[in-house]
């Protein structure tokens, strides 16, 4: 029998070049808007309350993890977020075992039963890295066709350095963009 407090939605990621499909999930937490206000507030207020996770939830939290992926595809997601997201994906090899990794959020995702997806078991993660490889250069070119010559100089010919300024600040692209517009480029 159905919760009565279950509330239905739909997850997955509704990009192109990667075959994830969207999914309905039977959620068997109350919706966010059959809470009190008042209640959520001091409960995401209190920073020693411990949070209380399901292994639902924690399965669950494996698949959100998996849907960033998608989001590469996405041309309007921003630099930082893409580059993050390939980090995650092309970590060392040594980091594959660990809670959340790449490799063991398509392990939990994959094999268990509380899965938000239908089982499809073990699923070839360097299958996956090699289709990621495949069509990140597409990706990324569709997003930085958003973004100034300089900027797309910058990515094509020293990536890392964009990546260590985007890391230490990510709206550090768009600040250099309002000081251009402000005081022209200097070596223009």
């Amino acid at each position: 029998m159905l919760n009565p407090n279950a509330s239905l939605r739909v997850v997955g990621p509704v990009s192109e070049g990667i075959s994830f499909t969207p999914l309905t999930v039977l959620s068997h937490r109350p919706s966010a808007t059959a809470l009190d206000p008042a209640a959520t507030d001091a409960l995401l207020d209190d920073d020693t309350s411990p949070v209380e996770w399901s292994e639902e939830d924690v399965v669950f939290l494996h698949w959100r993890l998996l849907q960033e992926v998608s989001h590469l595809a996405d041309p309007d997601t921003p630099l930082e977020e893409k580059f993050d997201t390939l980090r995650w994906v092309f970590t060392e090899r040594e980091k594959d075992g660990r809670p959340f990794s790449f490799v063991n959020c398509l392990r939990v995702v994959g094999c268990s039963p509380m899965s938000p997806i239908a089982y499809c078991g073990l699923v070839d993660a360097e299958e996956l890295r090699d289709h990621i490889r495949s069509s990140v250069k597409a990706w990324l070119g569709e997003t930085l066709t958003r973004y100034p010559d300089w900027v797309r100089e910058a990515i094509a010919t020293n990536p890392a350095w964009i990546e260590a300024r985007l890391a230490k600040n990510p709206q550090w692209i768009n600040e250099q963009l309002k000081r251009m517009s402000m005081h022209g480029d200097l070596f223009a």
